[in-house]
């Protein structure tokens, strides 16, 4: 007694189940259990090719059991089950009639009826293609399915001849005037042959043997002609195979410096310029890497405990000075990335509208906002250049300061404020680090009006938090209103 883990597989679909059956079970009766449970019809389920602890590589047979396949209690099995059935759909007899009567619409909007005889084909004819619409799907055969067909004309009739329109012809019988004839001696018959002259022909007499030995000599230099010929070709092929693939192993090797090239460049320029958080991942591992290589050092150096101390001073200031380095590219790096970021968020401000077209082509529309916010770039750019001359500056400030006073806020007002203040430092020779705190707020403050929807609509895209949510009073995360 016992069962058996059995996992049934259903190709091709790979559907899987494992049931645990009796070891004294037999094939069919499992085969109809499935057919049961799969609510498929009798004897359209094929169980094959057992694996696991027994392996048997066909249909299993019904009438055996699991035992009879050397199977025992507590072992496990896999079948695969096939299932191959098909319904047979009944077939509609449909005749078409000889006439059909189709309703149609003209011009004016009537409907009519329209009578169409239908004209039986006598012959099958031949399928030619058609057409489809790609936009709209629809299909048209070929205008031979719609014409009736070519009536061949009678192929017994006379439709080449030789006589002509304007001559007779009439059929003579002839005679030569000479009659030439051969006779051979025979009994009874005898020939004379005292004229008869012997003709030696000019050429010796060339025999079937000899022209079949010309033929094979012939013959054999044109083969080596030919062979000649093809191991010429051969070997051409064989030559551009080899500079083929030379060339390309000399272009593969190229490649794969450049690649290495490139990968070192960017190696060493990811240590010298980190900008990303991976670049400063990697050097704050490779100086705990270093620190860890120089503590080890140290305590195996073997020295006495003022110099071990002196030398782990010495390690700590280092490590400290690269902490500090890597804090300044931290800083630079912030800064850059910032610039990058507004930079690519005004020009996604600035950037015309582009519409699709059912052609293919794409149409590029400048609206007045893309041109608002391309003018509000422009000034952005022209407050952060450096080493401009003071006039250059002031009709800088003196542009900006028009743009901000076409509105009437706090933070217009402030604006209008620092570039004042600006102009009488330039006007009074001030040097040119006393301008870094107050160019870097009037930059940041001119940079929150460009981001502003009520100065530059563009900026509605790409703002974080509705308006609604902001000019409500409302904070983001809570629902109690601000006081």
């Amino acid at each position: 007694g016992g069962s058996v883990a059995v996992d049934f597989v259903i190709l091709p679909e790979g559907f899987g189940q494992r049931k645990h059956i009796d070891i004294s079970r037999t094939i069919g009766q499992i085969r109809t259990d499935l057919e049961k449970e799969l609510e498929i019809p009798e004897s359209s389920l094929f169980m094959m090719n057992m694996s696991g602890a027994v392996e048997f590589a066909e249909v299993l047979p019904d009438d055996k059991g699991l035992r009879d396949f050397g199977i025992k209690g507590g072992d496990q099995v896999g079948i695969e089950l096939r299932i191959n059935y098909y319904q047979e759909q009944p077939a509609e007899d449909y005749v078409m009639p000889d006439a059909l009567e189709l309703r149609v619409t003209d011009q004016q909007g009537r409907e009519k009826v329209v009578t169409v005889h239908v004209q039986r084909p006598v012959a099958e004819k031949p399928y030619l293609g058609g057409f489809r619409n790609k936009q709209y799907g629809t299909t048209f055969h070929h205008a031979i399915t719609q014409t009736a067909a070519v009536q061949k004309e009678n192929l017994k009739s006379i439709r080449f001849h030789r006589e002509v329109q304007t001559y007779e012809y009439r059929t003579r019988s002839t005679q030569c005037k000479r009659d030439n004839g051969t006779q051979m001696p025979k009994l009874g018959l005898f020939v004379d042959s005292a004229r008869d002259v012997e003709v030696q022909p000019r050429r010796p007499y060339f025999s079937s043997a000899d022209q079949a030995a010309v033929r094979l000599e012939k013959s054999v230099i044109i083969q080596c002609h030919v062979r000649g010929m093809a191991a010429r070709k051969r070997a051409r092929q064989l030559r551009k195979q080899r500079a083929d693939r030379l060339a390309l192993e000399a272009g593969e090797a190229q490649r794969r410096w450049l690649e290495a090239d490139l990968r070192h460049k960017r190696e060493v320029e990811r240590r010298m310029h980190p900008k990303t958080f991976e670049d400063f991942s990697v050097l704050y591992k490779e100086l705990e890497a270093w620190r860890f290589n120089e503590a080890n050092r140290i305590a195996k150096s073997g020295f006495d405990e003022a110099a071990r101390r002196a030398a782990q001073r010495e390690l700590l200031h280092k490590e400290t000075k690269l902490l500090q380095t890597i804090d300044k590219l931290k800083i630079k790096a912030h800064g850059q990335n910032r610039d990058a970021k507004i930079k690519r968020k005004l020009e996604a401000m600035a950037h015309p509208k582009v519409w699709a077209q059912t052609d293919g082509e794409t149409t590029t529309i400048h609206t007045p906002f893309t041109t608002r916010a391309k003018e509000l770039m422009d000034l952005y750019s022209g407050l952060r250049l450096p080493l401009l001359t003071v006039d250059e500056r002031l009709d800088v400030l003196l542009h900006v300061k028009w743009t901000v006073k076409e509105f009437d806020c706090n933070l217009t007002r402030e604006v209008v404020d620092l570039i004042d203040r600006e102009a009488d430092m330039l006007n009074r020779g001030r040097p040119e680090k006393s301008f870094a705190g107050l160019r870097r707020r009037l930059a940041n403050l001119f940079l929150q009006f460009i981001e502003t929807p009520e100065f530059n609509p563009e900026a509605v895209r790409l703002q974080k938090v509705a308006r609604q949510l902001q000019d409500s009073g409302t904070h983001p995360l809570s629902t109690v209103p601000i006081k």
